[in-house]
Protein backbone atom coordinates (compact mmCIF):
# COMPACT_ATOMS: atom_id res chain seq x y z
CA UNK A 1 0.00 0.00 0.00
CA UNK A 2 1.34 3.75 -0.72
CA UNK A 3 1.08 6.95 -0.57
CA UNK A 4 1.30 9.54 -3.34
CA UNK A 5 1.93 13.43 -4.05
CA UNK A 6 1.33 14.33 -7.66
CA UNK A 7 1.03 17.27 -10.20
CA UNK A 8 -1.35 16.30 -12.82
CA UNK A 9 -5.10 15.37 -12.18
CA UNK A 10 -6.65 11.92 -13.35
CA UNK A 11 -10.43 12.55 -14.94
CA UNK A 12 -12.85 13.58 -12.43
CA UNK A 13 -10.25 16.42 -10.99
CA UNK A 14 -8.69 14.52 -8.27
CA UNK A 15 -5.18 14.22 -8.14
CA UNK A 16 -2.83 11.38 -7.98
CA UNK A 17 -0.31 13.02 -6.47
CA UNK A 18 3.37 11.59 -6.74
CA UNK A 19 5.02 9.90 -3.97
CA UNK A 20 3.54 6.77 -2.23
CA UNK A 21 4.05 4.60 0.96
CA UNK A 22 4.68 0.45 0.33
CA UNK A 23 3.32 -1.56 2.72
CA UNK A 24 2.87 -4.93 1.70
CA UNK A 25 4.09 -8.31 2.93
CA UNK A 26 4.72 -6.81 6.12
CA UNK A 27 3.85 -7.43 9.79
CA UNK A 28 -0.07 -6.79 10.38
CA UNK A 29 1.07 -5.29 13.54
CA UNK A 30 2.91 -2.69 11.53
CA UNK A 31 0.72 -1.42 9.16
CA UNK A 32 -1.55 0.46 11.36
CA UNK A 33 1.45 2.22 12.88
CA UNK A 34 2.87 3.26 9.78
CA UNK A 35 0.35 4.24 7.96
CA UNK A 36 -0.87 6.71 10.85
CA UNK A 37 2.83 7.80 10.76
CA UNK A 38 2.49 8.57 7.24
CA UNK A 39 -0.82 10.72 7.21
CA UNK A 40 0.94 12.67 9.84
CA UNK A 41 4.07 12.81 7.69
CA UNK A 42 2.02 14.17 4.96
CA UNK A 43 1.04 11.58 2.87
CA UNK A 44 -2.18 11.12 1.17
CA UNK A 45 -2.33 8.75 -1.68
CA UNK A 46 -2.70 4.96 0.34
CA UNK A 47 -1.94 1.85 -2.18
CA UNK A 48 -2.50 -1.43 -1.64
CA UNK A 49 -4.29 -4.52 -2.56
CA UNK A 50 -6.50 -7.06 -1.81
CA UNK A 51 -4.35 -9.48 -2.11
CA UNK A 52 -2.26 -7.79 0.88
CA UNK A 53 -4.46 -8.89 3.20
CA UNK A 54 -3.48 -5.73 5.47
CA UNK A 55 -6.99 -3.50 4.55
CA UNK A 56 -8.29 -3.86 7.84
CA UNK A 57 -5.25 -2.55 9.67
CA UNK A 58 -5.21 0.37 7.09
CA UNK A 59 -9.00 1.17 7.30
CA UNK A 60 -8.83 1.45 11.17
CA UNK A 61 -5.60 3.64 10.85
CA UNK A 62 -7.27 5.76 8.10
CA UNK A 63 -10.46 6.16 10.35
CA UNK A 64 -8.69 7.38 13.73
CA UNK A 65 -6.99 10.13 11.67
CA UNK A 66 -10.42 11.36 10.40
CA UNK A 67 -11.46 11.02 13.75
CA UNK A 68 -9.01 13.21 15.23
CA UNK A 69 -9.19 15.81 12.87
CA UNK A 70 -6.26 15.05 11.29
CA UNK A 71 -7.64 14.50 7.52
CA UNK A 72 -10.93 14.30 5.93
CA UNK A 73 -12.05 11.41 3.38
CA UNK A 74 -11.81 13.68 0.79
CA UNK A 75 -8.23 14.53 1.64
CA UNK A 76 -7.09 11.23 1.17
CA UNK A 77 -6.56 8.88 -2.38
CA UNK A 78 -6.96 5.11 -1.68
CA UNK A 79 -6.10 3.01 -4.27
CA UNK A 80 -7.02 -1.03 -4.16
CA UNK A 81 -6.41 -3.94 -6.58
CA UNK A 82 -8.39 -6.46 -8.11
CA UNK A 83 -7.05 -9.58 -7.00
CA UNK A 84 -6.42 -12.85 -10.21
CA UNK A 85 -9.11 -15.03 -8.74
CA UNK A 86 -11.97 -12.73 -9.29
CA UNK A 87 -11.43 -11.72 -12.86
CA UNK A 88 -14.64 -13.32 -13.86
CA UNK A 89 -17.30 -10.42 -14.21
CA UNK A 90 -19.87 -11.73 -11.69
CA UNK A 91 -16.67 -11.38 -9.63
CA UNK A 92 -14.95 -8.16 -9.95
CA UNK A 93 -17.89 -6.04 -8.01
CA UNK A 94 -17.46 -9.11 -4.89
CA UNK A 95 -13.88 -8.28 -4.46
CA UNK A 96 -13.84 -4.64 -4.31
CA UNK A 97 -16.91 -4.57 -2.08
CA UNK A 98 -14.81 -7.06 0.18
CA UNK A 99 -11.93 -4.51 0.44
CA UNK A 100 -14.45 -1.46 1.17
CA UNK A 101 -15.72 -3.40 4.06
CA UNK A 102 -12.36 -3.65 5.59
CA UNK A 103 -11.63 -0.20 4.47
CA UNK A 104 -14.33 1.04 6.37
CA UNK A 105 -14.74 3.42 3.24
CA UNK A 106 -17.63 3.35 0.80
CA UNK A 107 -15.86 3.92 -2.41
CA UNK A 108 -11.81 3.85 -3.58
CA UNK A 109 -10.70 6.33 -5.83
CA UNK A 110 -8.72 4.18 -8.17
CA UNK A 111 -9.71 0.17 -8.75
CA UNK A 112 -6.96 -1.58 -10.59
CA UNK A 113 -6.49 -4.95 -12.19
CA UNK A 114 -3.93 -6.31 -10.24
CA UNK A 115 -2.15 -8.67 -13.12
CA UNK A 116 -3.03 -9.33 -16.34
CA UNK A 117 -4.12 -12.76 -15.41
CA UNK A 118 -6.84 -14.95 -14.45
CA UNK A 119 -6.84 -17.97 -12.08
CA UNK A 120 -8.98 -20.28 -10.71
CA UNK A 121 -11.55 -18.75 -8.45
CA UNK A 122 -11.97 -19.76 -5.02
CA UNK A 123 -9.93 -19.13 -1.52
CA UNK A 124 -6.69 -19.83 -2.39
CA UNK A 125 -4.86 -17.00 -3.97
CA UNK A 126 -2.78 -18.84 -5.97
CA UNK A 127 -4.91 -22.11 -7.06
CA UNK A 128 -2.48 -25.26 -7.58
CA UNK A 129 -3.17 -28.51 -8.88
CA UNK A 130 -1.78 -32.04 -7.78
CA UNK A 131 1.58 -31.23 -9.41
CA UNK A 132 2.11 -27.84 -7.68
CA UNK A 133 1.40 -26.03 -11.18
CA UNK A 134 -0.90 -22.96 -10.80
CA UNK A 135 -3.97 -23.36 -12.15
CA UNK A 136 -5.18 -20.50 -14.61
CA UNK A 137 -8.52 -19.69 -15.54
CA UNK A 138 -9.82 -18.60 -19.06
CA UNK A 139 -11.33 -15.02 -18.91
CA UNK A 140 -11.11 -12.10 -21.27
CA UNK A 141 -9.59 -9.60 -19.96
CA UNK A 142 -11.90 -7.16 -21.78
CA UNK A 143 -15.23 -8.44 -20.19
CA UNK A 144 -13.26 -8.00 -16.85
CA UNK A 145 -12.19 -4.27 -17.78
CA UNK A 146 -16.35 -4.09 -18.28
CA UNK A 147 -16.86 -5.26 -14.64
CA UNK A 148 -14.42 -2.34 -13.83
CA UNK A 149 -16.26 -0.02 -15.77
CA UNK A 150 -19.32 -0.53 -13.69
CA UNK A 151 -18.01 -0.90 -10.25
CA UNK A 152 -17.16 2.88 -11.31
CA UNK A 153 -20.93 3.45 -13.02
CA UNK A 154 -22.30 2.41 -9.16
CA UNK A 155 -20.21 4.94 -7.35
CA UNK A 156 -17.65 2.38 -6.15
CA UNK A 157 -14.30 3.60 -7.81
CA UNK A 158 -13.80 7.26 -8.71
CA UNK A 159 -10.98 5.76 -11.12
CA UNK A 160 -10.09 2.55 -12.25
CA UNK A 161 -6.46 1.36 -14.33
CA UNK A 162 -4.67 -1.54 -14.50
CA UNK A 163 -1.52 -2.78 -12.97
CA UNK A 164 1.63 -4.63 -14.70
CA UNK A 165 0.09 -4.34 -18.42
CA UNK A 166 2.01 -4.37 -21.69
CA UNK A 167 1.41 -2.28 -24.67
CA UNK A 168 -0.05 -5.06 -26.13
CA UNK A 169 -2.61 -5.72 -23.00
CA UNK A 170 -3.29 -2.16 -22.91
CA UNK A 171 -4.26 -1.72 -26.63
CA UNK A 172 -6.74 -4.61 -26.42
CA UNK A 173 -8.24 -2.26 -23.59
CA UNK A 174 -8.10 0.65 -25.30
CA UNK A 175 -9.06 -0.89 -28.83
CA UNK A 176 -12.19 -2.73 -27.38
CA UNK A 177 -15.47 -1.75 -29.15
CA UNK A 178 -18.05 -0.02 -26.88
CA UNK A 179 -14.74 1.17 -24.20
CA UNK A 180 -16.40 3.26 -22.25
CA UNK A 181 -13.38 4.35 -19.90
CA UNK A 182 -10.14 3.90 -20.67
CA UNK A 183 -7.32 3.33 -17.64
CA UNK A 184 -6.04 5.92 -15.94
CA UNK A 185 -3.35 4.19 -15.43
CA UNK A 186 -0.77 1.83 -15.57
CA UNK A 187 1.16 0.41 -12.14
CA UNK A 188 4.36 -1.20 -13.10
CA UNK A 189 7.67 -2.12 -11.41
CA UNK A 190 10.01 0.80 -12.99
CA UNK A 191 13.74 2.25 -11.47
CA UNK A 192 16.52 3.31 -13.51
CA UNK A 193 17.67 0.03 -13.83
CA UNK A 194 14.17 -0.83 -15.39
CA UNK A 195 13.21 2.30 -16.83
CA UNK A 196 10.39 1.69 -18.85
CA UNK A 197 10.95 4.38 -21.74
CA UNK A 198 8.99 2.47 -24.32
CA UNK A 199 5.74 1.75 -22.18
CA UNK A 200 6.28 5.38 -20.26
CA UNK A 201 6.08 6.87 -24.32
CA UNK A 202 3.28 4.86 -25.85
CA UNK A 203 0.93 5.68 -22.14
CA UNK A 204 1.73 9.21 -22.81
CA UNK A 205 0.37 8.79 -25.91
CA UNK A 206 -2.71 7.37 -24.80
CA UNK A 207 -3.08 9.57 -21.90
CA UNK A 208 -2.31 6.92 -19.38
CA UNK A 209 0.02 7.57 -16.53
CA UNK A 210 2.26 5.21 -15.76
CA UNK A 211 2.69 4.58 -11.90
CA UNK A 212 6.08 3.29 -10.63
CA UNK A 213 6.51 0.65 -8.31
CA UNK A 214 9.82 -0.66 -7.22
CA UNK A 215 11.15 2.71 -7.54
CA UNK A 216 13.98 2.12 -5.15
CA UNK A 217 14.98 -0.50 -7.16
CA UNK A 218 13.48 -4.63 -7.68
CA UNK A 219 12.65 -6.21 -4.02
CA UNK A 220 15.39 -8.78 -2.86
CA UNK A 221 12.92 -10.81 -0.94
CA UNK A 222 11.15 -12.00 -4.29
CA UNK A 223 11.85 -15.58 -5.55
CA UNK A 224 12.32 -14.37 -8.91
CA UNK A 225 14.82 -11.42 -8.26
CA UNK A 226 18.43 -12.55 -8.69
CA UNK A 227 20.31 -12.11 -5.76
CA UNK A 228 23.83 -10.77 -7.37
CA UNK A 229 22.16 -8.23 -9.46
CA UNK A 230 23.43 -4.63 -8.38
CA UNK A 231 21.94 -3.36 -5.85
CA UNK A 232 20.42 0.31 -7.01
CA UNK A 233 20.83 2.69 -3.76
CA UNK A 234 24.52 1.32 -3.90
CA UNK A 235 25.26 2.63 -7.22
CA UNK A 236 28.42 4.83 -7.40
CA UNK A 237 26.96 7.28 -10.06
CA UNK A 238 23.40 7.80 -8.11
CA UNK A 239 25.64 8.37 -4.91
CA UNK A 240 27.65 10.92 -6.85
CA UNK A 241 24.65 12.50 -7.84
CA UNK A 242 23.17 12.53 -4.10
CA UNK A 243 26.50 13.59 -2.40
CA UNK A 244 26.59 16.58 -5.26
CA UNK A 245 23.05 17.90 -4.18
CA UNK A 246 23.24 16.71 -0.86
CA UNK A 247 20.34 14.50 -0.85
CA UNK A 248 20.14 10.94 -0.37
CA UNK A 249 20.05 7.96 -3.09
CA UNK A 250 16.42 7.33 -2.04
CA UNK A 251 15.51 11.01 -2.98
CA UNK A 252 17.51 11.13 -6.36
CA UNK A 253 15.42 8.00 -7.40
CA UNK A 254 12.45 9.86 -6.76
CA UNK A 255 12.86 13.11 -8.14
CA UNK A 256 14.08 10.73 -11.54
CA UNK A 257 10.56 9.76 -11.54
CA UNK A 258 9.17 12.90 -11.19
CA UNK A 259 11.01 14.79 -14.07
CA UNK A 260 9.88 11.83 -16.23
CA UNK A 261 6.12 12.84 -15.33
CA UNK A 262 6.36 9.21 -13.47
CA UNK A 263 3.90 8.96 -9.85
CA UNK A 264 6.63 7.23 -7.75
CA UNK A 265 6.03 4.69 -4.82
CA UNK A 266 8.17 4.37 -2.28
CA UNK A 267 8.11 1.84 0.00
CA UNK A 268 9.33 2.50 3.54
CA UNK A 269 7.96 2.05 7.46
CA UNK A 270 11.04 4.12 8.57
CA UNK A 271 9.62 7.09 10.22
CA UNK A 272 13.08 8.85 9.67
CA UNK A 273 12.98 7.66 5.55
CA UNK A 274 9.42 8.33 5.28
CA UNK A 275 10.36 12.39 6.08
CA UNK A 276 13.13 11.99 3.66
CA UNK A 277 10.93 10.32 1.04
CA UNK A 278 8.26 13.07 0.94
CA UNK A 279 10.93 15.38 0.72
CA UNK A 280 12.11 15.00 -2.70
CA UNK A 281 13.29 18.07 -3.71
CA UNK A 282 12.01 20.85 -6.72
CA UNK A 283 14.53 19.79 -9.20
CA UNK A 284 17.77 17.52 -8.13
CA UNK A 285 18.25 16.37 -11.91
CA UNK A 286 19.96 18.33 -14.54
CA UNK A 287 20.16 17.33 -18.31
CA UNK A 288 22.99 15.87 -17.35
CA UNK A 289 22.38 13.69 -14.19
CA UNK A 290 19.25 12.90 -15.93
CA UNK A 291 20.46 11.35 -18.73
CA UNK A 292 22.87 9.20 -16.40
CA UNK A 293 20.06 7.77 -14.49
CA UNK A 294 18.34 7.50 -17.78
CA UNK A 295 20.89 5.29 -18.87
CA UNK A 296 21.61 2.78 -15.60
CA UNK A 297 20.54 -0.49 -16.96
CA UNK A 298 23.51 -2.95 -17.26
CA UNK A 299 22.36 -6.28 -18.48
CA UNK A 300 24.45 -8.15 -20.83
CA UNK A 301 26.82 -7.20 -22.87
CA UNK A 302 27.58 -4.39 -20.73
CA UNK A 303 28.12 -5.48 -17.83
CA UNK A 304 28.49 -3.37 -14.45
CA UNK A 305 29.75 -0.23 -15.94
CA UNK A 306 27.35 2.43 -15.72
CA UNK A 307 25.82 2.95 -19.58
CA UNK A 308 26.95 6.24 -19.36
CA UNK A 309 30.60 5.35 -19.36
CA UNK A 310 30.20 2.79 -22.14
CA UNK A 311 28.82 5.23 -24.30
CA UNK A 312 31.31 7.81 -24.22
CA UNK A 313 34.27 4.77 -24.72
CA UNK A 314 32.00 3.91 -28.04
CA UNK A 315 32.09 7.12 -29.16
CA UNK A 316 35.81 7.87 -28.53
CA UNK A 317 36.10 4.88 -30.14
CA UNK A 318 34.17 5.83 -33.46
CA UNK A 319 35.75 9.34 -33.62
CA UNK A 320 39.17 7.90 -33.46
CA UNK A 321 38.19 5.55 -36.67
CA UNK A 322 36.59 8.06 -38.36
CA UNK A 323 40.08 10.11 -37.79
CA UNK A 324 41.73 7.31 -39.41
CA UNK A 325 39.60 6.99 -42.35
CA UNK A 326 39.91 11.31 -43.03
CA UNK A 327 43.65 10.68 -42.73
CA UNK A 328 43.91 7.82 -44.89
CA UNK A 329 41.74 9.25 -47.63
CA UNK A 330 43.05 13.25 -47.36
CA UNK A 331 46.71 11.43 -48.19
CA UNK A 332 44.97 9.88 -51.43
CA UNK A 333 43.13 13.22 -52.57
CA UNK A 334 44.30 16.14 -54.38
CA UNK A 335 42.81 19.47 -55.51
CA UNK A 336 40.98 20.21 -59.19
CA UNK A 337 38.65 22.22 -60.72
CA UNK A 338 38.19 23.96 -57.47
CA UNK A 339 36.52 20.58 -56.18
CA UNK A 340 38.06 17.70 -54.23
CA UNK A 341 38.54 14.78 -56.37
CA UNK A 342 39.43 11.31 -54.42
CA UNK A 343 40.85 8.87 -56.73
CA UNK A 344 39.94 5.54 -56.09
CA UNK A 345 41.07 2.47 -57.67
CA UNK A 346 39.10 2.11 -60.26
CA UNK A 347 36.73 5.02 -60.45
CA UNK A 348 36.79 9.06 -59.38
CA UNK A 349 34.27 10.20 -56.41
CA UNK A 350 33.53 13.66 -57.32
CA UNK A 351 32.57 15.90 -53.42
CA UNK A 352 30.88 19.29 -53.76
CA UNK A 353 32.41 21.17 -50.99
CA UNK A 354 36.28 21.21 -50.24
CA UNK A 355 35.57 22.29 -47.04
CA UNK A 356 34.14 18.67 -46.07
CA UNK A 357 37.86 17.99 -45.92
CA UNK A 358 39.06 20.44 -44.14
CA UNK A 359 38.54 18.61 -40.66
CA UNK A 360 41.29 19.98 -38.53
CA UNK A 361 42.43 18.27 -35.20
CA UNK A 362 41.67 21.18 -33.67
CA UNK A 363 37.79 21.17 -34.60
CA UNK A 364 37.94 17.48 -33.92
CA UNK A 365 38.92 17.99 -30.40
CA UNK A 366 36.97 20.57 -30.04
CA UNK A 367 33.59 18.58 -30.82
CA UNK A 368 34.69 15.76 -28.45
CA UNK A 369 35.63 18.14 -25.60
CA UNK A 370 31.86 19.44 -26.26
CA UNK A 371 30.02 15.91 -26.14
CA UNK A 372 32.42 15.24 -23.21
CA UNK A 373 31.52 18.09 -21.27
Amino acid sequence: MILDILARAIRQEKEIKAIQIGKKAVAKSEVEKAIKRAIDVGYRHIDSAYIYQNEEEIGRAIQMKIADGTVKRGDLFYTTKLWSTFFRPELVQTCLESSLRKLQLSYVDLYLTHFPIAMKPGEDFFPKDTYGNIIFDTVDLCTTWEALEKCKDAGLAKSIGVSNFNRKQLEMILNEPGLKYKPVCNQVECHPYLNQSKLLEFCKSKDILLVAYATLGSDFRKKWVKKDNPVLLQDPVLNTIAEKHRRTPAQVTLRYQLQRGVAALAKSFNEKRLKENFQVPGRVLGSRGLTEAHRFPRDGLFGRLPMCIWAKLISLYILCVYVLYLTILSSKSYKGGGMVVVKNSRQRVRFESQSWFSLNSTALSKSSLDFFS
